[in-house]
């Protein structure tokens, strides 16, 4: 095709060339002539049928081709992906459930509320103890236990100074009748547990009155005396009962007091 027309556009050049020329075409000229203008019109000819041809052919290429001898037709069925299986246009789409948060927010117990406190239980008073009873049966239970003399009065406030004022519930305050011994005894029970610790103190000075304190002799006379205030004095204190004894089985009178309150 391309060749037909590369031969028609040559003699249709040569033709205007000759014409622009002018003067009568020689014999050779016209045959020339003659034969271009044959070959416009065979071009013109074989373009026309080259048209149509090319018509038929668009219009058979818009029909599926028809498979060479040898070939398999194409299929034009989309067949499924390897491992897919076909779509099911009957089947019916099942609803999946809404997956829930894997943390489900529990709403807020409700606040109790807050448990009575009871109120603490009411310290029990500790029982209470006959002090002079005491005193009276240190001389069955203990050996060698003295005759003894109670102080009051003036005489308490001479040897223990202070006691008298703190106006004790009970106060029972003895020694021994003879003076060779120095055997002593003071049992004092408080209304308040903070005069406790100031009945210990005027105590404690009855026995550093006493024993003296190295340079000023104190108040005992012998030397036996000296040594059982030294050794075998004993202050306790159980609740609001205090007690002072001087004995040489202190440690059992000690023992005696606290089974009082047991």
């Amino acid at each position: 095709m391309k060749k037909r027309w590369t031969a028609l556009l040559l003699a249709l050049t040569m033709t205007l060339a000759l014409t622009a020329c002018g003067g009568e075409q020689p014999s050779g000229e016209e045959d020339a002539q003659e034969s271009a203008e044959e070959t416009v019109d065979d071009a013109q000819t074989e373009t026309g049928e080259d048209m149509t041809e090319t018509g038929t052919e668009e219009a058979e290429d818009g029909q599926a081709q028809e498979p060479q001898l040898g070939e398999q037709p194409a299929d034009t069925t989309e067949k499924p992906q390897t491992g897919s299986s076909p779509a099911d246009t009957n089947e019916k789409p099942q609803s999946q459930p809404v997956e829930k948060p894997s943390t489900e927010q529990k709403p807020a117990q409700e606040q109790k509320p807050a448990q009575e406190q009871k109120p603490a239980e009411e310290q029990k008073p500790a029982a209470s103890a006959d002090l002079s009873a005491f005193a009276a049966d240190l001389a069955a239970s203990q050996t060698n236990w003295p005759g003894m003399m109670a102080l009051e009065g003036e005489a308490l406030d001479t040897y223990y100074p202070g006691l008298s004022a703190l106006s004790p519930k009970q106060c029972v305050v003895q020694m021994a009748m003879i003076s060779a011994s120095a055997v002593e005894i003071a049992l004092v029970e408080v209304a308040s547990s903070a005069d406790v610790e100031t009945v210990k103190g005027i105590f404690q000075s009855r026995i550093d009155y006493q024993l003296g304190d190295g340079e000023n002799p104190g108040g005992l006379l012998y030397p036996a005396s000296v040594e059982l205030w030294q050794n075998n004095a004993r202050i306790v204190s159980n609740g609001n009962y205090v007690m002072l004894v001087v004995f040489e089985n202190a440690d059992g009178v000690v023992d005696s007091f606290n089974a009082l309150f047991a």
